[in-house]
């Protein structure tokens, strides 16, 4: 039998100290508080499994993990709208949770899935086993999905607030992360169904499991206790975001003013140069130019067929090549001329400069100026 205490005992310690840095961590807002209690109950379970394995068994099978695809499903959506409530409506996503914590205490001297080989034994308790996994199959499933669909909307949605990328708005840990977390449960699903049907892997994929759960509380944690809400601002935005392009046909903002309103915009983009600025965001415009935000989005949806996101970037573009033919640039590296166009990383200025002219920057340089 392996011994799996190590591994247990740096979970608890792991995840309990992480939970209380991330209670504590100011602002206080819903998401840190739901991964705050996500920690703590990872740390209970952990601390259940060693109970488990050296005292007494408590239970007939884990029921906290029912609890894991709806934190991060909650925690997605309030880290990326930090203006929303936490109500009872959200208590709904834990009734799987409650009612196989219920089930387990009731049948808590059965040894339900003690042994994966027996799991189709016929017994009195196979239905009652084949409910717990298909559920727990689902909930893993259903919530990740939905994590992923918000996390994507969320991306969607910031094209038109924002003219930038960020590790601190786009939220892309947390999407590897919510997928590396299905990743990783879809393959121990795989690995016990090779242990029902025979002595396939040298291991019990339950051990397993424990040892996926510490290292994804540790990256869970470390990226958490970075991540600050000071994007708030701008994310808070979201749901009004999509209410405006509903109200698209209702606004009142005429087809001539529409287009006085791009003529403006374009005017400002060429005179001014805003898109200079790194950080600019719709409500730098908005104030900039006196034209409202959702007018801007409006005007360049509907009038321009882009998001805010692409607009900036198509001119910041044009600013490069236009420096890459001017000599007095010469000297200046690729990067430096990027940066000082407006853009705030290679790899951002390296992906938007290819798809808007087919090139990399460097063989556009040097086809059009003959400096590598």
């Amino acid at each position: 039998m392996v011994n799996i205490d190590p591994v247990l005992y740096i979970g608890i310690s792991q995840s309990f100290f992480a939970g209380l840095l991330i209670s504590t961590k100011k602002p206080y807002n819903t998401a840190n508080r739901l991964m705050a209690a996500w920690l703590f109950l990872i740390c209970i379970e952990l601390i259940f499994a060693l109970i488990n394995s050296n005292v007494i068994e408590m239970y007939s099978f884990p029921f906290i993990t029912f609890t894991y695809g709806p934190l991060l499903y909650l925690y997605v959506k309030f880290m990326t709208n930090p203006s929303g409530k936490f109500n009872w409506l959200a208590i709904l996503h834990f009734i799987p949770f409650i009612a196989f914590f219920t089930i387990s205490v009731i049948f808590r001297s059965e040894p339900l899935v003690r042994d994966l080989r027996s799991f189709f034994k016929p017994d009195r308790l196979i239905s009652l086993r084949i409910a717990y996994s298909v559920c727990f199959f689902l909930s893993i499933t259903i919530y990740s999905i939905m994590a992923f669909i918000e996390i994507k909307r969320h991306q969607n949605n910031l094209k038109n607030l924002v003219s930038f990328t960020s590790q601190i708005i786009t939220l892309n840990w947390l999407k590897i992360l919510s997928i590396s977390f299905y990743v990783s449960y879809f393959a121990l699903f795989i690995l016990g169904g090779l242990n029902l049907i025979g002595n396939f892997i040298p291991f019990d994929p339950y051990f397993v499991i424990f040892g996926f759960i510490t290292v994804f509380s540790v990256a869970y944690s470390f990226y958490g206790i970075k991540q600050p809400v000071i994007f708030g601002e701008v994310v808070r935005e979201n749901g009004e975001e999509k209410k405006d392009v509903e109200k698209y046909q209702r606004s009142g903002l005429k087809d001539n003013q529409a287009e006085e309103y791009l003529n403006e915009l374009i005017h400002f983009m060429n005179s001014e140069k805003p898109y200079l600025d790194r950080d600019l965001t719709i409500h730098d415009l908005s104030g900039m130019t006196g034209i409202s935000r959702h007018h801007i989005t409006q005007v360049l949806n509907e009038n321009y067929r882009r998001n805010f996101f692409t607009f900036i970037n198509e001119y910041r573009v044009q600013e490069v090549i236009s420096r890459f033919k001017d000599p007095k640039f010469n000297h200046y590296t690729i990067l430096a001329i990027a940066l000082d166009a407006g853009f705030n990383s290679k790899t951002t200025f390296n992906t938007i400069f290819k798809s808007q002219t087919g090139k990399t920057p460097s063989a556009y340089r040097e086809k059009y100026t003959g400096i590598a």
